[in-house]
């Protein structure tokens, strides 16, 4: 098998002029995955490349993928990301993810921007203070799975984890989904994309494909979504994420 025509004129798009080494060790799964990767499964639906680059960066960080992240991170750069956008995916990371796995993916995106010459700090994107973001939070996570979802989830709560409430609010909500830079149906696509590839993710999952048809991401673009991370994640978290969004779509 060689590499298709198609294939290879997408990949040296994303990758001008490098060259892998595992096609030298291992041609035969490299001719497979490219062929698969950058042909067959780009042919399926609309997603753009920003997008598709994007939830990939997102995918990989959740998978812990650091030498493919920062491959596709110059990648990414090349279809058009912007430097905050990029750094806002790695930032979102932190409490999908945690931070003791975003640590290395933060210091690789800086090494990927200093050898392009991009000036650091990039401008702040941070929109609440210490003392709005609890307030503040609260009303971005009710935009994006409704406020009578929220008022439910703090009724509901036990009092002795009350605070995991809060936090979700003002910590996750307030200082990292209402930041700039990444519109909220975006960042809920991003947010899908961590946790279809974390795996064991099941109701958090079915929670965030109600989220995405909430603020407008619908069913054929969710399925661009997992169908683009395909080739990175495998099938059983391909195949998991599906289900969830059969199982909400269709209830």
């Amino acid at each position: 098998m060689a590499i298709s025509e198609q294939a290879r004129k997408n990949h040296d798009e994303l990758f001008p002029g490098h060259t892998s080494t595992l096609a030298v060790t291992d041609p035969e799964l490299i001719e497979v995955f490219d062929n698969f990767a950058f042909d067959e499964v780009l042919q399926h639906g609309s997603l753009e490349p920003r997008a598709r680059l994007m939830v990939q960066l997102a995918s990989m960080i959740a998978c812990q993928a650091l030498r493919e992240y920062r491959i596709m991170v110059g990648a990414a750069l090349i279809v058009g990301v912007t430097p905050v956008e990029a750094r806002e995916i790695v930032y979102q990371a932190v409490p999908y993810v945690g931070m003791a796995k975003v640590y290395d993916f933060l210091h690789a995106t800086n090494e990927v921007f200093s050898e392009r010459g991009i000036e650091q700090p990039l401008p702040g994107q941070s929109t609440t203070t210490p003392g709005n973001r609890a307030d503040k939070g609260r009303e971005v996570q009710g935009k994006i799975i409704g406020a009578d979802r929220v008022e439910k989830l703090y009724a509901s709560a036990p009092k002795d984890q009350m605070h995991i409430q809060r936090y979700l609010s003002a910590n996750c909500f307030g200082d990292h989904v209402a930041r700039g830079g990444i519109d909220i149906p975006t960042r809920e696509l991003l947010t899908l994309s961590m946790l279809v590839s974390l795996g064991g993710c099941d109701a958090q999952v079915k929670a965030h494909v109600s989220a995405n048809l909430h603020v407008g991401n619908d069913r054929a673009r969710l399925i661009d979504v997992i169908t683009q991370l395909l080739p990175f994640i495998g099938y059983p978290r391909t195949l998991n994420g599906l289900r969830a969004i059969d199982e909400v779509t269709t209830s």
